[in-house]
């Protein structure tokens, strides 16, 4: 085993790739699995989003380490290899999720050396079988951010900036606009934090209903065979609603085109950059903070867990919810509302105790 194997280290994407017996085990190393031209690596690179490859890197680079303390070779893995890693993860309190995730960086590195999959084996899945069957647990769900703690958020951002320099007149608060804008977006739009993060402006068409958003991506549209399409409807009260706020932002922070939420610099202006993903789970608890609410349970899924959960309990249907949510499984709709749902028309309640 060579030494970027051993470290689990990730050698430029660019680099002409050497045979692959003299390459680094790093999956998200494209280009190396393969003698690849630019281009060729460019587009290799593009099968995977980036939030998996960077997902992928990371689980490899554990492994390679786990393999190294133990003398192991990671590529090709042995089947007694995986299964013995497995079980280490799982007697240390590793969740299922997690695990699952590592088996897939694993699987990915093989394919792309054209190597079998060392996941399939017997010894493996039965080994994996049994580690689900004891320790799988529902995965943890973001709390659902919805009216009327929404409307508590809302108000708490700050409208006003002040400063402490002598006769600067006070200004509107582009940080305050800007998360206004990210929470009701987000709710209404029941997008993912990663969509939040790369909507642009020219992906908002006019509708005299109020705003329709294509996105040329997702998680469930990840080759862009056809943009999907989400509304941003008026609402009747204006501070409540995601078209006067949004407009409001863009007004405020003199955008135009390009990113359409922003990082917002010290000194009140707004930057011409997107905001990051990570970023965004910060801004939604620390809005939730500010208005006194407790922030733990949660993040920016909170946004279209709560659009879920609070347009199920107005009475929308699942198949109307997906189609604002695009979920392709209607089963999935209803993984949002089960713990609300539980008390409607339930014999417990109904005890008179």
């Amino acid at each position: 085993m060579d030494d970027q194997a051993r470290a689990g280290s990730i050698p430029d994407p660019g680099m002409v790739a050497e045979p692959a017996t003299r390459v680094g085990g790093d999956p998200a190393d494209l280009a190396a699995a393969l003698p690849l031209t630019e281009d060729e690596a460019a587009y290799v690179a593009a099968a995977r989003a980036p939030n998996t490859l960077r997902g992928y890197r990371s689980d490899w680079a554990e492994f390679s380490s786990w393999c190294a303390r133990h003398r192991l070779e990671p590529l090709p893995a042995e089947a007694a290899t995986i299964s013995g890693y497995l079980t280490e993860l799982a007697r240390a309190g590793a969740k299922v999720g997690t695990m699952s995730r590592r088996l897939s960086a694993i699987r990915f590195a093989h394919q792309l050396r054209d190597l079998p999959d060392p996941t399939a084996g017997a010894r493996v899945v039965a080994v994996w079988e049994g580690i689900r069957r004891t320790h799988g647990a529902p995965p943890d769900q973001a709390e659902p951010l919805m009216p009327p703690e929404l409307f508590d958020v809302l108000a708490a951002c700050p409208t006003t900036k002040t400063w402490k320099t002598p006769g600067r007149p006070p200004e509107s608060d582009l940080a305050g606009l800007r998360d206004r804008a990210l929470l009701l977006v987000g709710f209404f739009a029941a997008l993912r934090r990663s969509e939040l993060a790369s909507v642009t402006v020219e992906q908002l068409t006019e509708h005299p209903n109020g705003l329709v958003l294509a996105l040329p991506r997702s998680k469930t549209n990840q080759y862009g065979d056809a943009a999907e399409l989400v509304v941003l409807p008026r609402a009747g009260h204006p501070e409540r609603c995601p078209v006067t706020t949004l407009r409001a932002w863009c007004a405020a922070a003199a955008i135009t085109d390009g990113p359409l939420l922003r990082p917002v610099s010290k000194g009140n202006r707004a930057l011409a950059r997107r905001l990051h993903p990570e970023s965004i789970n910060d801004l939604i608890q620390t809005a939730i903070t500010r208005a006194g609410l407790e922030a733990t349970g949660y993040s920016a899924h909170s946004l279209r867990a709560g659009f879920v959960t609070y347009a199920h309990l107005r009475g929308a249907s699942d198949r109307a919810i997906a189609h604002q949510t695009r979920h392709r499984s209607l089963a999935t709709v209803g993984t949002y509302v089960r713990i609300h749902e539980a008390w409607a028309d339930n014999a417990a309640t109904q005890l008179g105790l």
